[in-house]
């Protein structure tokens, strides 16, 4: 099987770059211009067409635009924007060369901006590039939402976690040390497996930097027929910033509550006249304190990338990223017998010296190539390399009532390298009647991930007892007491325990295929079949000068898709889908075997609907995920002694997700921008091992109901406060469970009740001036208190008031 693999791997990776073989050298012309209000301000969003060619784009916040790889020629340019009369202008373009237009509306800004409806895209407008194919919102069975560049920036979005206020059924389910954010949907954790970027698996052991982000995709339920092992509640594709060939760029500052400094540059513009090559520059520098004592942290992030028109039907588009990230590893305040201490919400019970740091490289290299009308073939190559060191104070778990806690030490590095090659052949045909939008795909990928863990009871404060010397021991303080802190700063020096290896190879094929049986009806129909194999797992005891290893295994699975979507009108869609997958568990069992993988069936209805012309857009989703047998970290070792690492893991048992999601959205509407989204979920054990978990119980970390709401107001020109926005949100989240499920054979564990929260933000802004904009943030205006908790130990509590402002210059 192993020969089998290599041989599929080298043929895709030979067919992602075969077709370079029918690139050539041709040369085609550029039309580029600016769009003027008659008092000179720039008009965004307008529609620039070429009549002849049905070539078309948009032109930006500034005015400009921009059409490449015309053919020498006569054309017919036609300038609109609706509710406007269009501008027509007749344009020569000629090979190899750059043809310039100026283009001036006889309305002034004012009256531009009292048009009722924008050129912009409503919810159901937006297409979703993680879905590989191109298929209209309403004709698919699924739900998602795409959070865009506008919402990012007028939201100052600094974090993941941030955007997620914009996403119905997404949340954020813990915050562990301080250096993750761990995100969730419909009841199910999106680990590494389910974060992807550009398309390519990315690990999300580390905050992604937002600064280089263009969009943020979250494709809802279940996706295991496009990416294979994914977990059932959905996935998240973070998708960069792309090169342009107009010449441009953005240079921005922003400053912040508790010493917060961040400069970025984005820069972009074509590298030749003929508009062959294009490149973009992303990088910034983060600096930044916390609202916790001691904790800080400090990243760079450079984000290049290139994109070559080798010719008129083939494209290349190559992209890096690095992130350096550093930070104080912070693992919150504790708790003390399954209830949270109660100390000051600044209150940091670690190590001053204790770190987590992380670097990440990727390079990615996607070739597209045009075939016949309607029909695209896309290769991708990625490289992805995670290195992450932590060293600090161990998790606060055994907090003493009067506040005492013996303080331990933890140690851990990780290393990870990743290979992904994947090819997708799209097309459009008809079959007499009936259309089809066809997708078929194979994709493979390789990991190898080395972890080393340490000895963490040869360095203590009580070294000269034997028996004391065999502990964990760093110092002991109390919580309550900052005077008992930092009686001891040296930083101990621990030698390494053993170091695991395990590469995993995994393969899939896929094919897909919408089906248009007629206006109304429309059939979404595929299936997949993955296989992985988990190679032969080294584990070096360096420490007892031995070495073992963890036995191979291998899963493979059908995972088919099938969807029905009723259409009365263009503007209502009704939708129904059904899934099944299978998730691969990682890690071993308490007695030392390997997981088998979890099957998951889900089951999907829906509504999509335009209403008001299509001002407003309601969409409702609901869904059922049945999990056969949920792995998760086993509470206890098969002495029964408390489990301290996650990668022992246990089988659950059944668990059941179903819930319920709303989504309202608008387009702008006389200068106003609204959207709201609610969700209920309710993911319980139903048929829990009888062990640890107990049928009827809630699974932790997942809030009942999350709900969202925001405004968004551009003041009209004719106003006293014209160049002035300014917007507001509401996030609500339910109360949640952390802690551990008492259960007959630990019963004397509990579980932590979170409190709800609910988050509002206030931001303005102002772009008066000639290329500069400034913006200001408050977040959490009423100073709400609540936690993110992971089991009874990493009890973060949320960031509290803080102001932020950003001062931009674009050219």
């Amino acid at each position: 099987m192993n020969n089998s693999l290599n041989r599929i791997w080298k043929f895709i990776v030979s067919a992602l770059f075969c077709t370079t073989a029918f690139t050539a050298y041709a040369q085609h012309g550029t039309i580029t211009g600016a769009v003027n209000t008659i008092d000179s301000l720039p008009a965004a969003m307008v529609s620039i067409q070429l009549k002849e060619i049905k070539k078309a784009t948009l032109s930006s916040n500034d005015g400009r635009f921009i059409l490449k790889d015309i053919p020498q020629g006569h054309y017919t340019l036609i300038a609109s924007y609706v509710g406007l009369q269009s501008q027509v202008k007749s344009v020569w373009v000629k090979a190899g060369e750059l043809t310039g237009l100026q283009i001036s509306f006889p309305e002034n800004n004012a009256q531009l901006q009292e048009v009722v409806v924008s050129y912009g895209k409503g919810m159901n407008e937006k297409t979703i590039g993680a879905g590989k194919v191109a298929i209209k919102p309403m004709d698919l069975p699924q739900s998602f939402t795409v959070v865009g560049k506008d919402i990012l920036e007028r939201q100052q979005v600094l974090q993941l976690s941030d955007a997620l206020q914009n996403v119905t059924g997404v949340y954020l389910m813990g915050t562990t040390g301080g250096y993750q954010e761990e995100i969730a949907g419909r009841g199910y954790a999106f680990g590494s497996n389910n974060t992807f970027k550009n398309g390519s698996r990315y690990n999300n052991g580390t905050m992604p930097e937002m600064s280089g982000v263009e969009k943020i995709e979250f494709l809802k339920g279940g996706n295991a027929i496009l990416f294979g092992n994914v977990a059932a509640g959905g996935i998240l594709n973070i998708v960069t910033k792309k090169p342009k060939f107009e010449q441009g760029g953005e240079i921005s500052f922003r400053t912040g509550s508790y010493d917060l400094y961040k400069p970025s540059i984005d820069i972009y513009g074509a590298i030749d006249k003929q508009h062959i090559a294009a490149y973009r520059l992303n990088t910034t520098y983060q600096k930044s304190g916390s609202f916790r004592d001691d904790v800080n942290s400090e990243r760079i992030y450079v984000n290049p990338s290139f994109l070559f028109n080798l010719n008129e039907k083939t494209s290349l588009l190559v992209e890096g990223d690095y992130l350096k990230d550093k930070r104080t590893a912070d693992f919150g305040i504790g708790a003390i017998d399954y209830t949270i201490t109660d100390v000051p919400r600044s209150r940091f019970l670690g190590v001053p010296w204790g770190f987590n740091s992380a670097e990440q490289k990727s390079l990615t290299a996607t070739l597209t190539r045009e075939l016949k009308k309607n029909w695209q073939v896309k290769g991708l190559v990625s490289y992805q390399a995670y290195n992450a060191e932590l060293f600090g104070a161990a998790r606060p778990t055994t907090i003493k009532p009067g506040g005492n806690w013996i303080r331990g030490l933890q140690k851990s590095k990780t290393s990870e390298e990743y290979l992904l090659a994947q090819v997708d052949l799209t097309g459009k045909f008809k079959t007499g009647k009936i259309g089809h939008t066809f997708l078929v795909g194979a994709d493979a990928d390789r990991y190898k991930t080395k972890a080393n863990a340490y000895i963490t009871n040869q360095y203590n404060a009580n070294g000269r007892d034997e028996a004391i010397s065999k502990l964990n021991i760093y110092d002991t303080i109390n919580i309550y007491d900052k005077s008992t802190f930092g009686k001891r700063t040296d930083i101990p020096v621990l030698d390494i325990d053993r170091i695991t290896t395990s590469p995993i190879q995994r393969f899939g094929v896929y094919i897909q295929d919408l089906v248009c049986l007629s206006d109304k009806f429309k059939l979404l129909a595929g299936i997949r079949y993955s296989y992985q194999s988990n190679r032969t797992a080294t584990v070096d005891s360096i420490a007892k000068g031995s070495s073992g290893s963890i036995a191979a295994y291998t899963n493979d699975a059908f995972s088919p898709r099938v969807g029905l979507v009723y259409q009365p009108s263009k503007k209502l869609s009704f939708f129904t889908s059904y899934t099944n997958s299978f998730t691969v568990n990682t890690g071993r069992d308490i007695g030392g075997a390997a997981l088998p993988p979890s099957i998951v069936d889900q089951v999907e209805l829906g509504v999509k609907s335009d209403l008001i012309n299509g001002l407003l857009s309601v969409n409702v989703t609901l869904y059922q995920i049945v999990n056969d047998n949920l792995a998760q970290t086993a509470l206890t070792l098969a002495d029964g002694s408390p489990n301290t690492d996650n990668t022992i893991r246990e089988l659950a048992g059944e668990v059941t997700s179903k819930g319920v999601e709303l989504d309202i959205a608008t387009k702008p509407l006389y200068g106003f921008t609204f959207m709201a989204g609610y969700s209920f979920n309710d993911t319980k054990y139903t048929g829990g091992n009888g062990k640890n978990f107990t049928t009827g119980d809630r699974l932790r970390y997942n809030p009942a109901h999350t709900a969202n709401a925001s405004v968004f107001y551009a003041f009209p020109a004719k106003s006293a406060l014209k160049n002035f926005d300014a917007g507001f949100s509401a996030y609500y989240v339910g109360d949640r469970l952390a802690g551990r499920n008492p259960s007959t054979t630990n019963p004397t564990y509990k579980l932590i009740a979170l409190p709800d929260y609910t988050l509002y933000d206030l931001s303005v802004g102002y772009a008066g001036f000639q290329h500069f904009s400034v913006r200001f943030k408050l977040t959490n205006l009423l100073n709400k208190l609540s936690y993110n908790v992971h089991d009874d130990n990493s009890v973060n509590p949320i960031a509290p008031r803080q102001f932020a402002a950003t001062v931009s210059y674009k050219f």
